[in-house]
């Protein structure tokens, strides 16, 4: 039997059943579109095959450990590296075996149809795991993995990728991407600009960052004018190389418009080290209206994906690191918050803003409204906590009517783990074919109307706004 039926997240009214699934076969086939996402550069450079289905699927993705380390078990036998020297288990058939013995755990999430549709549609196998199959799947998926058509680039070109984007640091030198361009590969893999790490004051090491920064622009790194421009330098290098966006995950979407005075002089206490709390939080905000101004400039579009409190266990942070899948959502204000970047520079046509949220509550109250007015402003795919299928649903009921399907931008898959691409992006179609159905059903909108836009929402809408 196969471990997803072929009508899975369609609605289950036998008529709307049969839209959905016209609507999904009009659009089976559209190349995927993966504007932002943290797979590696050097993957695809490198052209090497991936070491084991435990490094390729579990270590790596924090969907998966998570959950296991909810439920008790310990990261260092899942093998997640550690950063304090702390000995963690690198047999992977071991780590592997735990995560088969409770796979049951994922019933009823996302992580389990991506995992599922991995195994199926990409390595063939019809047997579900669990503490049985365990050793059998990995052995299988371990021969798949030796194989040619199993490394990035054959992988690549079997998702039917148009474009994928990684995510890097101002201090990369993109490496990886130039080997790409300057290879007979044909693949487009781009790079998005991410400035944490030198605008967030709060950030571990950001006042070697900033000095590493002032190095690599030659830009005086601890004045206001000078820090800027080194800002702009970097987004030009990283536009050069392919780049159309910024991303920035700052704790909420606080944002300021200060005269350059202000700036100055807020600028100069961050860096010398004598800002308060209420000072550096300000100085993000007022960072995110120039990231705003800057975007205007070069054309990049900016995403924003406020409302995390990042590595919210010390204990995990301190032993293993950024993003292990202790970021927790809080509440987050977009109207307020946004205000002092939206009168500076809301109307510009030459602005585009993607809004991404944690907070749920926020849908129709704060962010369709906001969307459905400011020219700049769209909205971002469900993130993260909300990129299930239930949340697509809600994202799309909680938007749609207020701020239509226009100003939203598609699918945006954000993920680790490259074998669940696919699997994501076919969560998302079918959950949009399924929610054009309803509408068709009703008699909201007409076939012809829902084809047009399964289109949009596959392909379409996130090639325009990433400018891709």
């Amino acid at each position: 039997m196969p471990l997803l039926d072929e009508d899975y997240l369609f609605p289950a009214d036998p008529q709307a059943r049969r839209v959905a699934r016209a609507l999904y076969e009009h659009i089976d086939g559209l190349p995927l579109i993966s504007p932002h996402g943290h797979t590696q550069a050097q993957w695809f450079a490198d052209n090497e095959a991936f070491p084991d289905p435990a490094k390729l699927l579990v270590i790596p993705d924090h969907y998966v450990f998570r959950m296991l380390v909810s439920q008790g078990v310990r990261m260092e036998d899942l093998g997640v590296p550690s950063v304090d020297g702390s000995p963690v288990e690198t047999d992977s058939e071991k780590i592997w075996q735990i995560f088969a013995d409770n796979y049951y755990l994922f019933a009823g999430t996302p992580t389990r149809l991506w995992l599922d549709h991995s195994f199926q549609h990409l390595f063939g196998i019809d047997e579900p795991l669990n503490s049985d199959s365990a050793g059998r799947c990995f052995e299988h998926i371990a021969r798949c993995l030796e194989q040619p058509e199993f490394r990035p680039r054959a992988l690549y070109e079997r998702f039917n990728l148009e474009v994928i984007s990684t995510t890097e640091d101002p201090l990369d030198e993109l490496k990886h991407h130039r080997q790409i361009r300057e290879s007979d590969w044909n693949g487009r893999v781009i790079s998005a600009y991410r400035p944490d790490m030198v605008v967030d004051p709060d950030y571990e090491g950001f006042a070697h960052n900033l000095a590493a920064l002032g190095e690599l622009t030659q830009c005086d790194t601890r004045s206001w004018r000078g820090y800027l421009e080194a800002h702009r330098q970097r987004r030009v290098f990283f536009k050069a190389m392919g780049a159309t966006s910024t991303d920035h995950g700052h704790p909420s979407a606080r944002t300021a418009d200060l005269n350059d005075g202000e700036a100055e002089r807020l600028f100069h206490d961050v860096v010398s080290g004598k800002a308060s709390g209420e000072q550096k939080d300000l100085f993000r905000a007022q960072m995110l209206t120039e990231m705003a101004k800057m975007s205007i400039e070069d054309g990049l579009v900016m995403q924003l994906h406020p409302g995390s409190w990042r590595n919210h266990s010390h204990l995990v942070h301190k032993r293993f690191g950024r993003d292990k899948g202790f970021d927790i959502p809080t509440t987050t204000d977009y109207v307020g918050a946004l205000k002092p970047l939206l009168d500076a520079v809301g109307h510009s046509p030459d602005l585009s803003l993607i809004l991404f949220t944690l907070d749920e509550s926020t849908y129709s109250r704060e962010l369709a409204p906001l969307a459905g007015a400011y020219p700049a402003l769209k909205l971002g795919p469900a993130w993260w906590f909300f990129d299930s299928a239930e949340g697509m649903k809600r994202y799309r009921q909680l938007t749609t009517e207020t701020a239509g399907f226009y100003n939203s931008v598609g699918f945006n898959d954000d993920t680790r783990a490259f074998p669940s691409i696919p699997a994501r992006h076919d969560v998302a179609r079918r959950v949009d074919c399924a929610y054009l159905a309803e509408l068709v059903s009703t008699h909201q909108l007409h076939m012809n109307e829902a084809e047009e836009l399964a289109v949009e929402l596959a392909y379409g809408l996130a090639k325009r706004a990433y400018r891709l």
